[in-house]
């Protein structure tokens, strides 16, 4: 059983996470962040250390979460995530009070699904992924690892998301379309045909 949560980034998306794990009724032990930071506290959680600190900090049992946000790259919460699971830390699934997952989704370890966010029927969603506030993963959709749905994103039935992309705030994936791998996905836009692997849209398509 999980004791507490060590959370691993401490800027404005671990707040919405803070949030998040203490509407899900998890606890949390501190934040880990740069060296500059550390004794400074986010939202009364104090942090503890660095990420060189974190083999002296996770005791058995603790869990652990990536929360440093991700705007284009996912490769700082990629790395965060494999440190975690390189040390044996065990990460949740964290689903805030206000959201909605269908007990017939499945939801990977380390991904947070934020308030007001609905994950429907027979949906896959991966590991260390962001389901922001208020966007909607439809029924049949799947979703990659290490991916960030922002806030108030619609993904239709049956769309494929590859692991790695970003799909930005209002953004509507058309149904059945298959978004690529590290894609990113402009806010507001409007995807109605297939994005190759790497594929960055500023246009709707």
């Amino acid at each position: 059983m999980v004791k507490r949560l060590l959370l691993l980034g401490a800027g404005g998306h671990a707040r919405s996470c803070i949030e998040a794990i203490e509407s899900a009724g998890l606890a949390i032990r501190g934040l880990i962040d740069s060296a500059d930071r550390v004794g400074h506290k986010v939202l009364g959680y104090a942090i503890l250390g660095t990420d060189d600190d974190l083999p002296r900090l996770l005791a058995p049992g603790d869990g652990g979460l990536v929360t440093v946000g991700q705007i284009q790259s996912p490769q700082a919460r990629i790395r965060l995530y494999h440190r975690l699971v390189g040390l044996g830390a065990f990460l949740p699934v964290v689903i805030a009070g206000s959201a909605t997952v269908s007990r017939h989704a499945t939801v990977g370890a380390g991904t947070v699904v934020m308030h007001g966010a609905t994950v429907n029927a027979a949906a896959m969603v991966g590991s260390n992924v962001i389901v922001n506030s208020h966007s909607l993963i439809e029924h049949d959709a799947t979703v990659g690892d290490h991916c960030h749905i922002s806030t108030g994103v619609i993904v239709n039935g049956g769309v494929r998301i590859g692991e790695g992309s970003f799909i930005g705030s209002g953004a509507i994936i058309g149904q059945g379309v298959i978004v690529g791998a590290r894609c990113v996905i402009g806010a507001g836009h409007t995807v109605l045909k297939d994005c190759a692997d790497d594929m960055n849209l500023t246009k709707n398509s």
